[in-house]
């Protein structure tokens, strides 16, 4: 086994305020996308100016909290949410969801091209390649705060997590998934897809479909939730489930770049 390197959980203690570094980790994510898109947005294929981009993660961070919250509750602890609404604000309890600020975030950039009159495609082709850099920041806050581990194994990078009642040796699995939703989808979509201009859905196809097949394949080797459970045949389970229409949707978002491709208008003056 692999010895897990135990850090305390709170970042920052400032009287009764306790700041975790999953909570840091999300603002190092929004801090870097948002350099990251500066940076795009100074280059001769971008649609966005500088003032623009600013506006953009404005939009996106209210969504991404927002909808990740109000999924969490929806998607994983709706029978407890009947019994005590006022769970839904409570957010210092905990209980984040990808999927919900997937679609929190695109909700929150609809909203921004009918301000801006930008096409959607272009403005979630843009904003795409730097997501990765959240998720896998949001998968270290994961690793620290011992939680979303994986199941039992018995591989020789297996490890012990302290808050862990049994004890087992299990998959590091939120490691797995910053590597894969973070490192490898950063690589594919910042390094190489988004250096020159692509057709139109093709970008933010890809980092559906990916992140889908992505999750979908970590999900065998992640514990699933306690009072969840799987959902279909002892096998499948609510990550999985969640995972099905993105890789869809991506896959269909591909296909019609591929085969209708049409590419954003010339660059805005700066």
């Amino acid at each position: 086994m692999v010895s897990y390197p135990v850090i305390d959980p709170i970042a920052l203690q400032l009287g009764p305020l306790a700041i975790r570094w999953y909570g840091v980790m999300y603002f190092v994510g929004i801090f870097v996308g948002w350099w990251l898109l500066v940076r795009r947005a100074k280059s001769d294929i971008s649609v966005m100016t500088r003032p623009q981009v600013d506006d953009l993660v404005f939009y996106m961070t209210l969504g991404i909290i927002l909808g990740a919250r109000i999924g969490y509750v929806f998607f994983y602890n709706l029978e407890y949410l009947a019994t005590d609404p006022l769970w839904l604000f409570r957010v210092w309890e905990g209980g984040m969801s990808f999927h919900g600020g997937l679609l929190g975030t695109i909700v929150a950039i609809w909203i921004f091209t009918r301000r801006y009159n930008i096409h959607i495609a272009d403005v979630m082709d843009f904003a795409a390649p730097v997501v990765p850099i959240g998720l896998g920041a949001g998968r270290i806050g994961n690793f620290i705060g011992q939680e979303l581990w994986g199941r039992p194994t018995d591989l020789p990078w297996a490890m012990v997590f302290p808050a862990d009642v049994l004890q087992l040796p299990r998959h590091p699995s939120q490691l797995y998934e910053m590597l894969l939703e973070g490192v490898v989808l950063f690589i594919i979509l910042f390094v190489w897809l988004s250096r020159r201009p692509r057709p139109r859905w093709m970008i933010c196809g890809s980092f559906i479909f990916l992140y889908g097949v992505f999750r979908f394949l970590v999900e065998f080797a992640r514990e699933p939730d306690s009072h969840i459970g799987f959902d279909i045949i002892g096998v499948i389970t609510r990550g999985q489930l969640l995972c099905l229409p993105m890789i869809i949707i991506g896959a269909v978002a591909l296909f019609y770049a591929w085969r209708n491709p049409t590419y954003a208008p010339a660059s805005r003056s700066r």
